[in-house]
């Protein structure tokens, strides 16, 4: 059974960054197309950024350009969200999905799994 676990969310200022964590336990991690999607009460999840099984590979949503790197270690089966210059909309819950193989796909629907989410807030 693959399981996904978020860790690193927390409240910041704006300006201010966190780095999100995602261990990945139960499956082959090296086959995994990785992502990071976000989603508020009431809304539709947000893509934010995927990396490619492969590691070559990566997309982002124009929201996280230039600020969001995502990130992975196979050696410790983890994908990492590094957030710099948050702000105020950037607060949502994060979660973490994958999907065996596949492609950057920014629709939630591509991926089978998934985590529980960490919240991050941004405040001031």
């Amino acid at each position: 059974q693959v399981q996904l676990a978020e860790t690193g969310g927390g409240v910041v200022q704006p300006g201010h960054s966190l780095r999100l964590s995602c261990a990945v336990s139960g499956g082959a991690f090296r086959r995994y197309t990785m992502a990071w999607f976000r989603q508020d009460p009431g809304k539709d999840r947000e893509f934010v950024a995927a990396m490619l099984y492969s590691g070559d590979s990566t997309s982002y949503a124009d929201s996280a350009k230039g600020r969001f790197t995502i990130s992975r270690d196979d050696a410790k089966n983890t994908v990492y969200l590094q957030m710099n210059s948050l702000k105020f909309e950037d607060t949502a819950v994060y979660l973490c999905a994958a999907q065996t193989y596949g492609s950057l796909s920014p629709w939630s629907r591509e991926y089978a799994y998934w985590g529980q989410g960490t919240q991050v807030t941004v405040s001031s």
